[in-house]
């Protein structure tokens, strides 16, 4: 029997380069050897997208993209949070086992917290209930389905760390293993994809590359990647450029090395560089971007989508729920 993994999505937007390949691939991967689900976090997305139809339109977006990179609904479980109510009934049990001393301890928290402090303004100025008991939500959306394993980026190791605790207290309370206890599966990469400037890319830095953004405006962004002032003939550390750092995440390994020896040999200008890194993210994109437009443009059919995993989802939660339920006197 395969092990489950588990992953969340939110839906924030425009997905990028940065999160295609340092999230969205290497979570799809997993499919090969696991029992997958992927969950769009639109309850987590309430916490800072308070408008409807925005939030609406991010959630088919979000689906649109990660169908369109390769998530097959018929091989995995896909849903929205929000349709799954056990969710939030497991949220509710796992009150009583999350103690506050560990709430305070949560990163999201505490970073809310300082910048209260740093502007000198009330600590919990502008802090919502949701924001503080967002590791309990969160180890709702893990416990549920008996995650082995929860695929992360190093600013979020904390949830699963907290959802471990808060497992291991609802067993140890019960005298019974009700939950399982997952594990975190660290993706070193997704913290480290430059963008536009060289920085890691993220939307808050302004310096993406959309994902899906139309050929000529790919081009274009392609184009503005800062470079140094090397001119035509120097030779040109690989290792050290940006450029080379994205050719290398699209390319063939026969057409990196033949990229390299340039970069090294001089006579390659910044131009041509970014004209070859177009030329192979494009390549690779042009077939997911068809696809994505086909998906964004029929919200019936990715609300259908959404809906039959959510279906799916049920009965597992379901199961879960019972143990529970009946260890904790509840099944009347």
């Amino acid at each position: 029997m395969k092990k489950t993994a588990l992953t969340g999505i939110k839906p924030t937007g425009l997905l990028h380069i940065g999160n295609y390949v340092g999230a969205i691939k290497p979570a799809l991967e997993l499919a090969r050897n696991y029992d997958a689900r992927y969950f769009i976090a639109d309850y987590h997305a309430l916490n800072t997208m308070k408008n409807p139809g925005e939030l609406r339109a991010s959630i088919r977006e979000v689906a649109a993209g990660w169908l369109a990179a390769g998530l097959d609904p018929e091989r995995v479980i896909f849903y929205r949070q929000s349709a799954v109510p056990e969710t939030f009934e497991l949220a509710s049990f796992l009150t009583a086992f999350a103690s506050k001393g560990l709430l305070n301890r949560a990163h999201a928290y505490k970073a809310a917290v300082q910048e209260n402090l740093d502007r000198k303004a009330d600590p919990e100025a502008g802090i919502n209930m949701g924001l503080f008991t967002y590791p309990i939500l969160m180890a709702a959306d893990i416990l549920l389905f008996d995650a082995d394993l929860v695929p992360v980026g190093k600013d979020q190791v904390q949830h699963v760390e907290m959802a471990q605790d808060i497992a291991q207290a609802v067993n140890f309370n019960y005298q019974a293993p009700l939950l399982k206890v997952p594990q975190a599966a660290l993706q070193e990469e997704a913290a480290v994809i430059p963008g536009l400037d060289g920085r890691k890319m993220s939307k808050s830095y302004g310096n993406t590359l959309p994902l899906f953004a139309p050929e000529n405006q790919l081009r274009k962004l392609i184009m503005r990647i800062q470079t140094n002032s090397q001119g035509v003939e120097e030779p040109k550390d690989p290792d050290t450029s940006t450029l080379f750092f994205l050719y290398k995440l699209f390319a063939l390994p026969e057409e990196q090395e033949a990229l390299a020896a340039r970069f090294r040999e001089g006579g390659l200008g910044w131009g041509e560089a970014k004209a070859e890194l177009f030329r192979v993210m494009n390549r690779e994109l042009a077939p997911l971007r068809e696809r994505f437009n086909a998906l964004a443009a029929d919200p019936a059919r990715l609300d259908a989508i959404l809906a039959a995993g959510a279906e799916k989802a049920r009965g597992p939660a379901r199961s879960t729920l019972g143990r529970l339920r009946k260890a904790a006197g509840l099944d009347w």
